[in-house]
């Protein structure tokens, strides 16, 4: 039998005593791929009170283990620590200090190894493999005494203002998480002169009031003499591809058809576009304005009249681009100030119909109508949820002029950390489309009834159930009051159930007139 066994890329290394010599390891490799044994002959098959030949096995029983680190396997028994190289094929003994630790203790010790060098076990081919924590603090502590020489040091800085260091185990666990993640995003970016802070709000209290930190629990970039507030997810590959694009310069030109091939198809974002003579024209607004809303907000120019004509702009012109509409918005007046143009992106920066993104789902999420959201669940991937999001659009489209309607898409595969709480919250599956009323308060919610497995609602059925919404005949009060109802039924004897409501209330079915008029 096979005492110990490790993966190395496509291989198992596999070791056991030698049949013959019980003082001997013998090494077998087994190929996945090709299903072939392989048994190795180690060099330097030395004798002797401390074997190099390997780890007496027969003699350490089961108190051994193996660890990969790197392409070498330490092993563990009788006391001594063995190391075997998988290139060379050739055991040692490594020269280690301090004190031995009990056989159990060193045993957790090594079989902690593997999750503190993940990339080790998990090796991908070369120019796949994902960053792994190095161990290096970049993540500096700010205070009154530091907190100024950080701005001078770095083109950005970074400062994540948190509550003091909780006690219970469980936030302790979350916190050391937020700052894992700022030391590995810190990581990534070194080369980018970008620099990383924590900010405690009990203990710098001075620093924090200085700096501007409202609100405990964000991030917040200063750049320049601005300072963006960070409110989307807090994860590494989201907070990097955010501090990438803040980096870049706040307007992007346009000079050939290929860049206005690519600016006619970002349907999801809002955009703005202006046509101006060059650098030294009333650019210099445009530009000043974008810098405001980098990088949630894409500022686009160009100084190309072949472009211009294409877009049917004209000079010192802006275009305003809302969310999957296919005509933009002239911006009134020419030529326009920067304050012309920040105070009509801040009128109209709540679309229609708007794209629940990680980059800024907080502040999305946040932005609500009167404390609730219109929420469509689609997936674009799948033929149901493009169909859907088509008919969403065209609702969308329709109704772009009325300021009352915001329709927040959420696309389950951009979130799959969250999509069985939400599906356990508002009581839906989500691999069909949904779209339904969300109080953002407590999470109540009415949903639209879409039970029918043949047909989706048209255009016109939803812009029905809409218009219910929003004059207030359907609202998630109306769950309670349906539950409320079926109390006073049961109570009476009778069934109060209501049709319009099903899977414990929340369903919204309007059958007040025809039972064959059900969306």
């Amino acid at each position: 039998m096979f005492y110990e066994a490790v993966a190395v890329g496509n291989e198992v290394y596999a070791f056991r005593p030698d049949v013959d010599d019980k003082d001997r390891t013998e090494v077998f490799v087994f190929n996945t791929e090709s299903l072939r044994w392989v048994k190795l002959t180690p060099e330097t098959p030395g004798r002797g009170e401390c074997p190099v030949e390997g780890p007496s096995m027969a003699c350490s029983g089961l108190e051994h283990t193996a660890v990969l680190i790197e392409y070498t396997v330490y092993i563990w028994g009788r006391n001594l620590l063995h190391a075997f190289d998988v290139h060379a094929h050739r055991w040692s003994i490594p020269d280690v200090s301090g004190t031995v630790p009990e056989v159990p203790v060193l045993l957790l010790v090594l079989l902690l190894l593997p999750l503190q060098l993940l990339v080790s076990l998990c090796r991908a081919e070369e120019g796949l493999e994902f960053p792994n924590f190095d161990g290096k603090d970049r993540v500096l502590d700010i205070n009154e005494r530091n907190f100024k020489k950080a701005l001078k040091r770095y083109d950005m800085l970074c400062l994540f203002y948190h509550d003091p260091p909780p006690t219970s185990k469980g936030l302790q666990k979350q916190f050391q998480m937020t700052e894992l993640v700022l030391e590995l995003t810190a990581q990534v970016l070194e080369d980018r002169d970008i620099g990383f802070g924590m900010v405690d709000s009990q203990k710098d209290v001075k620093v924090a009031r200085k700096l501007g930190l409202e609100e405990v629990g964000s991030l917040y970039v200063f750049k320049d003499d601005r300072v963006i507030e960070f409110d989307g997810e807090l994860s590494a590959d989201t907070l990097v591809e955010f501090l990438l694009d803040v980096l870049e310069d706040p307007v992007e030109l346009i000079s050939n058809a290929m860049e206005l091939r690519a600016f006619e198809r970002m349907e999801e974002d809002i955009r703005l576009i202006g046509y101006f003579k060059g650098e030294d024209s009333y650019y210099k607004a445009f530009l000043e304005a974008s810098e405001r809303f980098q990088p949630y907000i894409k500022f686009f120019a160009t100084f190309d009249k072949a472009v211009a004509k294409h877009l049917s702009l004209k000079m010192n012109e802006v275009n305003f681009y809302e969310p999957f509409m296919e005509e933009p918005a002239v911006l009134p007046g020419r030529p326009l100030s920067e304050m012309d143009i920040v105070d009509y992106v801040t009128q109209h920066r709540r679309a229609t119909l708007r794209k629940l993104r990680a980059e800024d789902m907080f502040e999305t999420w946040e932005d609500d109508m009167d404390g609730v959201h219109i929420v469509a669940f689609a997936e674009e991937e799948d033929p149901d949820g493009y169909e859907f999001l088509e008919i969403l659009k065209d609702v969308a489209r329709d109704n772009t002029n009325n300021p009352e309607l915001s329709i927040v898409w959420i696309d389950p595969d951009d979130f799959p950390l969250l999509t069985t709480y939400w599906e356990k919250t508002f009581k839906l599956d989500l691999f069909r489309p949904q779209i339904g009323v969300v109080n953002v308060t407590d999470a109540d919610s009415v949903w639209l009834d879409m039970s029918n497995d043949e047909d989706l609602p048209t255009a016109e059925e939803l812009e029905d159930w809409i218009d219910d919404v929003l004059t207030g005949r359907v609202n998630t009060e109306d769950d309670d009051q349906s539950a409320d109802q079926r109390d006073d039924g049961d109570d009476r004897g009778h069934d109060a159930t209501d049709d319009s409501y099903r899977d414990g209330g929340g369903r919204y079915d309007d059958d007040d007139d025809d039972d064959s008029n059900q969306y």
